[in-house]
């Protein structure tokens, strides 16, 4: 089982043919808002891995894995303790690597027998997100601004990546909300910093980045955290990768990027 969707797509590529995996958020819904049912629970409990994020993503699984014996994996575990304070790292393409191959470790545990396929999963999907990497390298090599502001502070992780500063209208969590000093000050850091375009996500409120945006004259575009994906992006058989490249041509036009 995996607690949301980035880890749901790279257990289903490392696992392969070997293993059945289940999310326990659906497309749609944001995962900071799970609410665990029983049926979650059970699903849970009966699981030979549990695969999921701390640093406070999602407390209720946190909470129950807290009492489950064995076989559950931090992902987070992977990297320094700094990272809990922004856990969104599977927006870094370097960091999603690594939890690929943290992926491939939780694996190989609990079944010995497919080690060597579970490496060679992890490899060949690894491959292809250090394409995405060189991608964003490229990509955000030359552009007229450096500043991103967005609706929640996500993206900490792929801007010290790729030498991009963000500010954020709310916390690490989405629902929060700012206070008018400091809406205030992102305005005003809006219009000095000639900011184009504020971010928007798909799976959460818009209001706040579109008044803004509308303050401050500038633009919306959704950038997408990959926290989760829409019905209609599951529908299309959009993927990590997919979402990571939309992500990069949306921020190549609001940097102005060469």
């Amino acid at each position: 089982m995996a607690s949301f969707y980035p880890l749901f797509e790279a257990a289903e590529r490392v696992g392969g043919d070997r293993v059945e995996v289940g999310s326990l958020v659906p497309p749609g819904i944001e995962p900071h808002d799970v609410e665990q049912t029983s049926r979650d629970a059970d699903a849970l409990l009966d699981a030979d891995v549990v695969l999921f994020v701390g640093g406070g993503f999602q407390p209720v699984v946190q909470e129950f894995v807290a009492s489950r014996e064995g076989g559950s994996f931090d992902v987070l575990g992977a990297f320094p303790p700094g990272s809990r304070v922004d856990p969104h790292v599977w927006l870094d393409p370097v960091k999603m690597q690594a939890i690929v191959e943290r992926i491939a470790e939780a694996f190989s545990e609990a079944d010995p027998p497919g080690s060597s396929v579970y490496a060679a999963n992890a490899r060949d999907y690894g491959a292809e997100i250090a394409r995405v990497h060189q991608d964003y390298l490229d990509g955000l090599a030359s552009c007229d601004r450096r500043l991103i502001v967005a609706t929640h502070a996500a993206l900490g992780h792929l801007a010290a990546r790729y030498g991009l500063q963000q500010e954020a209208i709310s916390g690490s969590a989405p629902e929060g909300e700012p206070d008018p000093r400091r809406f205030a000050e992102l305005a005003d850091l809006v219009r000095r910093g000639g900011v184009t375009t504020i971010f928007t996500e798909p799976l959460t409120d818009t209001d706040a980045a579109a008044t803004l945006a509308r303050e401050t004259g500038a633009g919306t575009a959704v950038l997408n955290p990959l926290e989760g994906l829409t019905e209609e992006q599951a529908a299309r058989g959009e993927t990590y990768i997919s979402v990571m490249h939309r992500n990069l041509e949306v921020l190549r036009a609001a940097l102005g990027c060469r």
